[in-house]
């Protein structure tokens, strides 16, 4: 079974709005590395949270692991399973060392105070901050913050990641630190990741790739699926990473680019 369903979703923010996502329909396995794209205003965040059931569809479903977000019983138990990492780490971070910021989750859910240590070192080591464990993560750099925010998520032991947005306002030292943990979490740990970004670049290691415009999937596929189809890039206000527009250049000087 997948680990998560989306059928036939629609959602709006109220009655007179219009709608900002229509007709979603997708199934995520669990271990996927999947990516989606589209310019601002796209419905992207929109759906982060409606895979958190932080948002509830208008019509349609998400089911994450068989369970309805709709159902309110079931609302505690997917935001253990799925955990989002967000734009602005500043915005995630409660505690003022970062130790404490790690176990905030685990204390939350009322696990026993040997295991949330065990769980703090995993994090930690996970995303390579065993050294600023006694920190304060107000004196770190943002790729940084951004690594204590997604440790903090990890203790609470999600079986999906939702990143929505979250190198956006990271230098691009910080953004590969970030897509470096997430990427080891995805093989070493068999994690799910769910990439909310219009960062094409960012995408590369994605098993799979959905395009968005104006509330609806316009295309997927394999990352060489989607930018091979230059209308629906454009359609989407998007541009090529630039490792497809030098490709995409030698294609059209006669060059046979194959990969």
């Amino acid at each position: 079974m997948s680990i998560i369903d989306v059928k036939n979703l629609y959602f709006k923010y109220d009655n007179n709005s219009p709608f900002v996502l229509k007709n979603i329909s997708f199934s995520i396995e669990k271990g996927d590395f999947v990516s989606f794209i589209g310019h601002n205003g796209s419905g992207k965040s929109t759906l982060a949270k409606l895979l958190n059931a932080l948002l509830l569809p208008v019509s349609g479903k998400v089911l994450v692991d068989g369970m309805d977000t709709a159902n309110k019983e079931n609302t505690f138990k997917i935001r253990k399973k799925v955990g989002v990492i967000f734009q602005n780490p500043d915005n995630q971070i409660v505690a003022s060392i970062v130790e404490d910021d790690i176990a905030f989750g685990p204390e939350n859910l009322g696990i026993e105070r040997e295991e949330i240590k065990e769980r703090i070192d995993f994090a930690l080591s996970a995303v390579g901050m065993q050294e600023y464990k006694d920190k304060s993560p107000m004196k770190l750099s943002g790729g940084q913050k951004q690594r204590v925010a997604i440790a903090g998520v990890l203790a609470v032991k999600p079986d999906v990641i939702i990143l929505d947005e979250s190198t956006a306002m990271l230098d691009p030292k910080g953004r590969e630190e970030v897509l470096k943990v997430i990427k080891k979490l995805n093989e070493e740990n068999d994690i799910t990741v769910i990439q909310i970004t219009h960062y094409m670049e960012e995408v590369v290691n994605s098993n799979k790739v959905y395009l968005l415009s104006k509330g609806e999937i316009i295309k997927s596929g394999t990352p060489k699926e989607v930018f091979s189809d230059e209308q629906k890039i454009k359609m989407a206000g998007l541009d090529y990473p630039i490792a497809t527009k030098i490709a995409l250049a030698l294609k059209n000087k006669g060059l046979n680019i194959t990969n």
